[in-house]
């Protein structure tokens, strides 16, 4: 049954302050005793990078990596998504879009059609992204590109979720405690 909340958690550090917000997210799954998955991709020992005999299945949408077929599975059960992410260089780790590279298959997340492709995931009703970075919401929104606009919220989209939000916590290299314990209270909303 699809009841279930995916995080898929992107720092390789458990002491950041995106650790803190796992922790808070999953701490308000269990208080609400809500079931979810839990993807930490570099925990996981994800490889995000394609080899030629994996890239080679790509018409097909199979997969050799183990792994890519356990986060499937995870997904085909989730009702809500939920990505936890810092903004390095004004884009999203590498990894993550390695993990939209090799889990977001053709014949699993998508197929192809005339006018583009139509999402098969529409079990994923909702999606989340929270993210950090040293630069404000703003900047990242009109004078960098936009990363989670123009890559994670359309390929979310594109896979067949509906809805989408964005919570930022930016400058975080001069954010004060009261304002990091503010920005998790509001993560339970």
């Amino acid at each position: 049954m699809n009841n279930k909340t995916t995080i898929i958690y992107v720092h390789p550090y458990d002491k950041s302050y995106n650790h803190a917000v796992l922790d808070t997210i999953i701490s308000d799954k269990k208080q609400k005793k809500i079931n979810y998955n839990l993807i930490n991709i570099y925990k996981d020992g994800f490889n995000p990078v394609y080899s030629t005999e994996e890239l080679s299945l790509f018409k097909t949408g199979e997969t050799l990596d183990p792994l890519v077929k356990e986060y499937q599975r995870q997904l085909k059960e989730t009702k809500r998504l939920i990505i936890i992410t810092p903004i390095w260089w004004n884009d999203i780790p590498a990894i993550l879009k390695g993990f939209f590279d090799k889990v977001l298959k053709m014949n699993f997340a998508y197929v192809s059609g005339r006018t583009g492709v139509k999402g098969l995931l529409t079990n994923i009703y909702s999606a989340e992204v929270i993210t950090t970075s040293t630069s404000p919401k703003f900047y990242i929104k009109y004078f960098s590109g936009n990363c989670i606009n123009g890559s994670v919220r359309s390929t979310l989209k594109q896979i067949g979720v509906k809805k989408f939000s964005w919570k930022h916590l930016g400058n975080i290299n001069n954010s004060t405690n009261e304002k990091r314990k503010k920005f998790l209270q509001s993560l339970n909303n």
